[in-house]
């Protein structure tokens, strides 16, 4: 047994630091977490001072007893779990676990897996850090709080199997406020005046103007068209500046999600997935920072790779200073662990994000860009309005020989190009003038990457949150990321051309989205309600200050459990009060009366999502149900779209004797054909309320093939059980349930006793009645019972 036993959370970094460290050390990984509070109990003791139950997992108590073993075995045990909160908690946890003794235990931290950085590490070896330990403990526990108190309310109040979470709700809120302001929105409209010029040399080069100002009317902008008609236009002063583009700072959690969603097009937690296998492979440093510092031998080295590669000129070594609050300088930016590395092999994505990180370390350092920015007035004859041509033109890249910075901005109108030589004087010939109707843009929605800045922003959340509050939102279905088709609208061009007036009414796609998060129905009523009655868990500023008092835990200032306290007593007394008082939130919405029954149309959330309802429970005949179309709200469908929703299930026609109806359920649009049940494909323009009888059984047939095509093999003794070809492999369906199939076994020569045997199901037998059958009155007399014998220990 080696006399060192170094515990790491991941397999991947324990391969890749077992292979700097000799044979006198054993690398083991503890996979993550190896305890937790359970999830289905409280398990915080909150009058003896918010004591957490913390427990092994069923499916890590081996691997805690095999490194129990293991540790009894080692002189050293060197805790090397990651350097912030979370990795500092898992040490702790490491270190109660396996009842090590801290004579023996030596925490180390790096932030970057490199033979160099380990030695040092191992030369530099603390104790565990209890104040950072007690900062992650604390946030733990207080998010297990805020979700066990609130979600209860939820399902009593909203919805059942709906849940809440203190940063996640907040993350929601901002995504329905979004969207309330686009709803809210009033576009308007005015003419943008764009003009063509040529010089009057003999090369004859084109320049672009604009007019500084719009016109909100038609009759306005045609007639600042016909007033240009004859006139001339004389360049009536031109301004030339230098100019410089400074690289962005190297990238954080935050920049790195947000850049690698604008140009790669990953998603958060993709990101960070691949961040993190790139830094247990020891390819770059660690992924959760929120610091742009840079080491001196990080400098030093990108300095050696510019000069080498791209000459003096463009090495210019800067330092930058995170903006954030709580930002740790003294951890490091992202960057690659060797600057000399320029690209890497494997993986696509891998290689990807890798190329894009060493890109921004690399330009950070380099020299600003240096430009000339040109500004053209050029004046009307006839007119006081002058039009603007502005230009720019790269006098030295810099930096941008390596890399340039995306941006959320979706309006590119005002992007500048490169002008010809000009004067002041000079005349210039008119091509054409333009002036076209533009529409006032409302706010976009988020992005992941663009939600990310926000909470940054506004000092929610920590790097190592981001992406598992976005994920979580979308799982438990109150946003959904996805791509909606934009709709077409109509818009006026005028353009003068050689004198002559021309009126275009011509079309657009407007409001197309790609990749933005909307909020579900389900969203915005728990939204409602949390802010009704959460007023603080809701607000952003106070979110903000639980994460500094966080901060304040981990820097010593103040003791977790007291925070904790302070929290709780008043968030659990407006807990209290809200299950006794709050109404049911269901967002119900009447919509108006339906002219053919007298009866009101209501929309609300039901038991199985939103849902649009015809009459009361109160009326002689019993109300009707119908379930939104995608794309539909609560929020903003009409009485007339509504109404439209009871005209399914909808008879389609007969194929084979057999009725087709349209419909729709709990999981969208179907067709059913006696008992078979086919998705109507709306991504491809299927809609139950037009799709007709020709389509209907093209889908059929789809699915019928597509059956045909998935089993394998089937038994006639027992049609229960099947062997069937699936998206992840060949599988056993035993009546409802699935069952893997052992790898020394070939799908297509199973029989049904080797079925049976692997879903370890009882052959069927002649049906008993000696189980006695539970009657109403039996059920009646023992629920008579238990309230006796409830009475009498009372």
């Amino acid at each position: 047994m080696a006399k060192n036993l170094v515990i790491v959370e991941s397999p991947a970094k324990a391969k890749t630091i077992e292979g700097f460290l000799g044979k006198d050390f054993l690398v083991k990984s503890s996979y993550g977490h190896i305890r937790d509070l359970p999830e289905r109990n409280l398990s915080i003791n909150i009058e003896k001072g918010f004591v957490p139950d913390y427990v092994v997992p069923s499916d890590k108590k081996k691997l805690v007893a095999e490194l129990k073993g293991l540790a009894k075995k080692a002189e050293t045990i060197w805790l090397a779990t990651d350097e912030d909160r979370e990795g500092e908690a898992i040490s702790w946890h490491l270190q109660e676990a396996l009842e090590l003794d801290e004579k023996r235990v030596k925490r180390i931290v790096f932030h970057e897996i490199t033979k160099n950085a380990i030695l040092k590490a191992i030369e530099n070896p603390r104790k565990v850090d209890y104040n950072l330990v007690d900062a992650q403990q604390a946030r733990r526990i207080l998010d297990r709080l805020v979700g066990y108190e609130i979600s209860p309310i939820l399902w009593k109040k909203v919805k059942p199997s709906l849940s809440a979470g203190r940063v996640q709700s907040v993350a929601v809120r901002l995504i329905v406020e979004r969207e309330r302001e686009i709803n809210n929105f009033n576009s308007s409209s005015s003419f943008r005046i764009t003009a063509e010029f040529f010089t009057q040399d003999q090369d004859k080069v084109l320049v672009k103007a604009e007019l500084p100002h719009r016109f909100p009317k038609e009759q306005d902008a045609k007639k600042f068209l016909e007033n240009c008609i004859g006139a001339t236009f004389t360049v009536s002063d031109l301004e030339v500046k230098p100019a410089t583009k400074q690289p962005s700072a190297p990238f954080t959690t935050s920049t790195l999600q947000q850049e690698a969603s604008r140009k790669l097009g990953f998603s958060v937690s993709q990101t960070m997935t691949i961040a993190q296998k790139l830094y247990e492979s020891g390819k770059i440093t660690y992924m959760r920072t929120d610091s742009v510092n840079l080491s001196d031998f990080a400098m030093e080295a990108a300095k050696n790779e510019i000069v080498s590669y791209y000459g003096k000129e463009y090495a210019n070594p800067r330092t930058y200073k995170t903006k954030s609050k709580g930002a740790q300088e003294a951890h490091e930016a992202i960057r690659p662990t060797y600057m000399n590395v320029h690209k890497i092999e494997g993986e696509a994505r891998e290689a990807k994000l890798y190329e894009l990180i060493w890109k921004r370390t690399i330009a950070s350092q380099m020299s600003e860009a240096k430009l000339e920015k040109t500004t053209v007035s050029i004046s009307i004859s006839n007119q006081p309005e002058q039009f603007v041509a502005k230009g720019e033109v790269l006098k030295f890249d810099g930096f941008l020989k390596v890399y340039f910075e995306s941006t959320d901005d979706e309006n590119e109108e005002n992007s500048e190009s490169m002008l010809p030589p000009l004067k002041k004087g000079q005349q210039l010939l008119v091509e054409k003038i333009m002036a076209t109707q533009r529409f006032t843009q409302h706010p976009p929605r988020y992005t992941e990457a663009s939600l990310v800045k926000k909470l940054e922003e506004l000092g929610i959340g920590r790097p190592s949150t981001y992406a598992p509050t976005i994920s979580t939102v979308q799982k438990r279905g109150y946003v959904v990321k996805e791509d909606r088709e934009g709709i077409a609208r109509n818009y006026t061009v005028l353009t003068m051309q050689q004198n002559q007036m021309k009126e275009e009414l011509k079309t657009e796609i407007t409001g197309r989205e790609k990749a933005k998060l909307f909020p579900s129905d389900i969203g915005i009523v728990v939204t409602d309600f949390l802010v009704q009655n959460f007023k603080d868990i809701l607000d952003y500023g106070f979110t903000a200050d639980v994460e500094r008092q966080f901060d304040e835990v981990a820097e010593g200032v103040i003791k977790w459990n007291k925070m904790i306290e302070a929290f709780y007593n008043p968030f659990h007394a407006i807990v209290e009060n809200t299950k006794e008082t709050a109404e049911r939130a269901t967002g119900e919405r009447v919509l108006g009366i339906d002219s053919q029954s007298g009866k009101n149309i209501i929309v609300r959330i039901g038991r199985f999502g939103p849902m649009v309802q015809m009459g009361s429970s109160e009326d002689e005949e019993k109300p009707k149900f119908a379930s939104l179309r995608t794309g539909q709200s609560i929020e903003n469908i009409t009485l007339e779209e509504a109404i439209d929703l009871f005209k399914l299930p909808r008879k389609i026609g007969i194929y084979n004797n057999i009725d087709i109806t349209a419909a729709i359920g709990k999981f969208g649009p179907y067709l059913k054909y006696g008992n078979m049940f086919v998705s109507i494909r709306s991504q491809e323009g299927d809609d139950p309320m037009t799709i007709n009888l020709q389509r209907a059984i093209e889908l059929i047939e789809l699915k019928k093939e597509t059956i045909k095509n998935s089993v394998i093999k089937q038994f006639e003794e027992n049609k229960e059980i099947q062997v069937l070809r699936g998206r992840y492999g060949a599988y056993i369906k035993a009546g409802k349930k699935n069952f893997k199939i052992p790898k020394d076994k070939t799908p297509e020569e199973l029989t049904l006793e080797e079925c049976i045997a692997i879903a370890n199901i009882p052959e069927k037998k002649e049906s008993s009645k000696t189980k006695e059958k539970k009657t109403p009155s039996k059920v009646k007399a023992k629920a008579k019972k238990k309230i006796v014998k409830k009475a009498k220990t009372k």
